[in-house]
């Protein structure tokens, strides 16, 4: 464990979590009708910090009724588009002004380092909010040069503009808490649409957080609410009537229940769901770079990342100088709490995902599997798990077929790039993949052929706002980020004039 030269918690963070917190309706905190609370953790001592309402469907659909009024009265969608950017704009900048605040709360409620609440949650985020603010005046549609032939000489124009596409639920996972949240929120609002966020039960604070910043940042009541709780809530929420539009990010199973529930109302929907993603590194491959890339790839917010490479395929002639060195790092990395900057290795983010991703840990040993690293049960507070490196994995193997969502690399060797393809798309998953080499050639013959939505060459998990991020097969449907992400919370109106 690491020395736990923890950063002082500030003042104003303390007053937050400390606070009775209810549900963020209308803008403004409001009461839950349900009775029933959910326990907030630390995930560094495994205490409870806070405590939320668990939303029944009556909360849920107060929520909504408020996000409609506020959309059929427009007071966002009937704002200049220029207007709205304004206030997004103002957003990130107070976003940035409390960033200290949020970051902690982040580490707090999430257990992931400080330095990645601080460079990720927030610093990325307000680049986030800046760029996607920019697509409020930049929603267009297009003239169309119709040929219709009746009656005989007559005249039309027609054309397509995109309008928001109503009431937006939000429904966020608890691994980037903030960013994923933003995600959903901005483009929603850029749009022109309202929206209710609903958080992960384990990770609700900056999510209500973030609700009280955007009224300061001025908008307006009811265009942005946020529900907080647990199965029932997202069930509601998902199967409301009156919501538009799903944006949903979490896992593949919960993907299938939300699209099933969204279809009954004809509801739209978007889904970035699990990955097993690879990482397949030829034979001229930087080893230097390629560990590196594995460690950031895999060990990122301790591979709880939808994106993380979790198979590493490695060319037979450099597999033992990776592996070894993959090993040697993850046996000396230090474990702590978020909030200490040195820790290397922090708790999950929950007793029940520490005891989901130690089952797997069970599993690839019961299989007879060859721990380099790792594999041990970590003996202090908190949900931490030691990081694994595992050698010649099997391409049957449960740990390269199954989302671990943990700390855990798979290392499996190959002498074929074509058979090292065929296994890394061999998978029900496809959101991102990565591919290691120099070989100019060889790099622009394989992407195509990589079935991912993202394909990193010589690098793993950096994601820009204009840059689309989305799955193949059952890692989802529909993309974030970009226009993409904009005109998924639009409908395109055909407009036809006669003349």
């Amino acid at each position: 464990m690491s020395s736990d030269a923890k950063v002082r918690v500030n003042d104003s963070v303390r007053a937050f979590v400390a606070r009775e917190h209810g549900l963020f309706i209308n803008g403004g905190p409001q009461p839950a009708q349900s009775a029933k609370r959910v326990e907030v953790f630390d995930p560094s001592t495994g205490e409870v910090i806070a405590t939320v309402p668990d939303a029944d469907a009556a909360d849920v659909g107060r929520a909504v009724s408020n996000a409609r009024e506020a959309f059929d009265a427009r007071v966002w969608s009937g704002l200049r588009p220029a207007d709205r950017e304004r206030i997004l704009l103002h957003l990130a900048d107070l976003i940035e002004a409390n960033a200290e605040d949020l970051a902690q709360l982040e580490t707090l409620e999430q257990g992931k380092s400080i330095n990645i609440s601080r460079a990720i949650e927030v610093g990325a985020t307000v680049e986030y909010v800046r760029y996607m603010a920019g697509w409020a005046t930049k929603i267009t549609g297009e003239t169309l040069d119709v040929s219709i032939p009746f009656p005989p000489g007559a005249r039309y124009t027609a054309f397509t503009r995109k309008e928001p596409v109503g009431v937006v639920a939000g429904i966020v996972p608890w691994n980037f808490p903030l960013m994923i949240a933003v995600w959903k929120l901005i483009p929603a609002l850029a749009a022109g649409c309202t929206i209710v966020i609903k958080p992960s039960p384990e990770t609700p604070l900056t999510a209500l957080r973030l609700a009280e910043i955007a009224v300061e940042a001025g908008i307006p009541p009811g265009v942005f609410n946020v529900v907080t709780g647990a199965r029932e809530c997202g069930a509601a929420l998902a199967s409301h009537p009156q919501i538009a539009k799903i944006s949903f990010t979490g896992s593949t199973p919960t993907g299938k229940l939300i699209g099933t529930a969204a279809v009954q109302n004809m509801t739209r929907f978007s889904l970035e769901l699990g990955g097993k993603n690879p990482a397949v590194m030829l034979a001229d491959v930087d080893v230097d770079q390629a560990v590196q890339g594995a460690l950031a790839g895999g060990f990122l917010n301790q591979g709880q990342v939808c994106a993380a490479a979790s198979r590493i395929y490695i060319h037979r002639s450099k597999y033992r100088q990776i592996a070894d060195a993959l090993a040697d790092v993850a046996r000396s990395m230090t474990l702590g709490a978020g909030l200490d900057p040195n820790a290397q290795i922090n708790p999950l983010v929950s007793a029940q995902h520490r005891e989901r991703v130690e089952q797997h840990i069970a599993r690839a040993h019961a299989d007879g599997l060859r721990f380099l690293a790792g594999g041990t049960r970590v003996d202090h507070p908190g949900y931490y798990v030691n990081p694994a490196v595992i050698a010649d994995v099997p391409h049957d193997a449960a740990l390269v077929r199954d989302e671990v969502f943990g700390p855990v690399l798979a290392l499996i060797p190959f002498d074929d790039p074509a058979e090292a393809l065929r296994q890394a798309n061999d998978s029900p998953y496809g959101l991102a993949a990565s591919l290691w080499s120099n070989d100019l050639r060889t790099v622009m013959n394989l992407v195509p052929r990589i079935e991912a939505g993202t394909v990193w060459v010589n690098c793993h998990v950096p994601l820009d706002p204009s840059m689309p991020f989305g799955g193949y097969k059952q890692s989802g449907m529909g993309r974030e980020f970009g226009k993409y992400a904009v005109e998924g919370f639009t409908e395109t109106k055909s407009i036809c004039i006669a003349h």
